[in-house]
């Protein structure tokens, strides 16, 4: 059974926001993430916080490279192979990842 996906928006006090991903994003779900982003205020940055993701498919990637101009990541050990290896880790400032990307 999958974990359903959850996105909470939230604010920093420095006026960040913040979406926070929780359960698995895959091409059934991946949708909700990309209306999340794309509805998101502002012109600033949106923090996307993957840190209790528990899987992250090519659909997933696919959103998240759409919205990589306006986006930085946390990320949890788990997602570090894809990130590093899809190449978004180049294009987006991920944190969480280690030094050697591994």
């Amino acid at each position: 059974m999958t974990a359903p996906l959850t996105v909470v928006a939230s604010q920093r006090p420095d006026g960040t926001l913040v979406l926070a991903c929780a359960g698995e994003i895959d091409m059934s779900n991946a949708g909700a993430l990309d209306e999340a982003l794309a509805g998101a205020d502002g012109d600033g940055t949106v923090l996307v916080d993957l840190s209790a993701v528990e899987y992250l498919d090519s659909a997933g990637l696919t959103v998240l490279f759409s919205h990589v101009e306006r986006i930085r990541l946390v990320a949890n050990p788990l997602l570090e192979p894809v990130l590093t290896i899809s190449g978004l880790a180049d294009l987006t400032t991920v944190e969480g990842l280690t030094d050697d990307g591994r």
